[in-house]
């Protein structure tokens, strides 16, 4: 089956914010150790390692992608277990990523994965990387196959070049 878009764009004061969710039957604390201990992140994004609090810095391996390159993550709040604010370095640009895990209803909780762009200018190469970490993430959570990033790029380009302001 092939991967849906969820990803939508929200006008801020300082640009616009690419906002992508994910709902699991799961607790918030799981949900937040899947975003924050070194072992689960290896599974769906990269193992990590450093100061994971705030203030510190992480590098992780970004297993899932091509060389599996390196890049520093600055932790700019570690909020347990509801937010987590990184800054995003060395990926050829400086990426600020807001991570809001949300209680709900039924033993479900939500995953909102908020990217803090100036523009929406690459929002077409950019959501489909985020829609496919998301499910590399769902896929890690539930045992299933991992899936390919052929998939979701450029497959899903047309609906983030649609969202476009």
């Amino acid at each position: 089956m092939p991967p849906t878009a969820t990803g939508t764009l929200a006008e801020t004061p300082g640009g616009v914010d690419l906002v992508l969710t994910r709902t699991f039957r799961a607790d918030a604390e799981d949900v937040w150790a899947s975003l924050t201990e070194s072992d689960r992140t290896a599974r769906w994004f990269g193992p990590w390692e450093g100061e994971g609090r705030a203030g510190g810095t992480v590098r992780v391996r970004l297993e899932f992608e091509d060389g599996r390159p390196t890049c520093d993550l600055k932790v700019e709040a570690c909020e347990a277990p509801g937010r987590l604010v990184l800054t995003m370095l060395g990926t050829g640009a400086t990426w600020p990523i807001e991570l809001l895990v949300v209680p709900g209803e039924a033993g479900e909780t939500e995953l909102r994965l908020v990217h803090h762009l100036g523009d929406d200018s690459g929002i077409g190469e950019i959501g489909p990387g985020w829609e496919y970490y998301l499910d590399l993430l769902v896929a890690a959570r539930e045992g299933a196959e991992v899936p390919s990033f052929e998939d979701y790029y450029p497959a899903l380009k047309p609906h983030f070049d649609a969202l476009k302001r």
